[in-house]
């Protein structure tokens, strides 16, 4: 669906200047739209995990630790789809937000992951400059993310990049030059990037950040040590079908309709899609596979990527 005919089904929780605005820069942030109470019931739900991370010794099913954790200092950097580990996640995902997906996505919205992600100011909390389609590639470009902030999030706390109008940009390769997936943007092509245009998003807890599959974004090292915090839910509008197995999605409630009813048609983009590697089981985190955790060679040469026309958000 294209920006004009979802723009002209009425708003349910954004302005209409706010939707226009996200088809024009490719992400927005709308501060405190979560209440007080959710974001605590959110909180206490996520402090049971964290409780529950001093027992590892090695990342889990549902939690992937970092380099350092221990029982006394836990590292946590990930609970991996929370919308299946605690009902409270999937209540959320399912609430408000899935109606900011459907002012922006169109009526008829799938639920496609979830994740919580963790910043403990020790160095290695960078996430590098990256676009969310390589990972997920899906028939056509209608796919977004939504950030919750848990906590109060300033400049130092790392908050999330994005390059205005990158999502009407090409797709980047995430592959280095050995063919190995690092979940990145080569500097090659960061080169060719307006990097010092980068908006930066603080707000205070209950905020959320929404940035299209296509926008190039990615966060800074934070300076302090509190966490900060920050629940992913994507979605896809449902015409837009993922093309890689159903194998590489751990969550059970991918492409279930959290708005308007299931799609039995696919809408193709015709434009030229990358794919990730094969993730043999399940996806690492993004922290993995940047830090070279999780780097191997692809089975055979990807090749070069081909040459792409400039696409608009649709």
């Amino acid at each position: 669906m294209t920006p004009d005919r979802i723009l002209a089904h009425a708003p349910r929780v954004l302005t209409q200047a706010q939707r226009e605005s996200y088809f024009e820069q490719g992400y927005l942030l709308v501060e405190r739209l979560i209440d007080d109470a959710t974001v605590a019931k959110l909180n206490a739900t996520t402090s049971e995990w964290l409780e529950r991370s001093r027992q590892l010794e090695a990342s889990s099913r549902e939690i992937d630790i970092g380099p350092g954790h221990s029982r006394e200092k836990p590292v946590v950097r990930r609970l991996i789809d929370p919308d299946r580990i605690d009902p409270t996640y999937w209540d959320f995902a399912t609430g408000i937000i899935a109606d900011v997906a459907a002012d922006l996505l169109g009526p008829d919205v799938a639920f496609n992951h979830a994740k919580l992600n963790f910043k403990w100011s020790d160095g290695r909390d960078e996430v590098k400059w990256h676009q969310d389609l390589p990972f997920y590639p899906h028939t056509n470009h209608n796919v977004l993310a939504i950030g919750c902030y848990l906590s109060d999030v300033t400049a130092e706390d790392g908050p999330l990049g994005v390059i205005p109008g990158s999502h009407r940009g090409p797709f980047y390769e995430h592959y280095d030059e050995r063919g190995v997936w690092t979940g990145s943007i080569r500097d090659a092509d960061l080169a060719h990037l307006d990097l010092a245009s980068a908006r930066y998003l603080p707000g205070p807890r209950g905020s959320i950040t929404v940035h299209h599959g296509r926008a190039v974004h990615g966060s800074k090292p934070t300076t302090r040590a509190n966490g900060r915090p920050l629940l992913i839910n994507a979605y896809a509008a449902a015409d837009a079908f993922p093309y890689h197995s159903p194998e590489s999605y751990t969550s059970p409630h991918n492409r279930f309709a959290v708005r308007g009813e299931r799609a039995r048609w696919a809408h193709l983009d015709p434009e030229p899609c990358p794919m990730p590697p094969d993730y043999g089981g399940g996806p690492k985190t993004i922290y993995a596979y940047q830090s070279g955790e999780a780097a191997k060679p692809t089975p055979r040469d990807p090749g070069p990527r081909p040459a792409v026309a400039r696409a608009n958000a649709s």
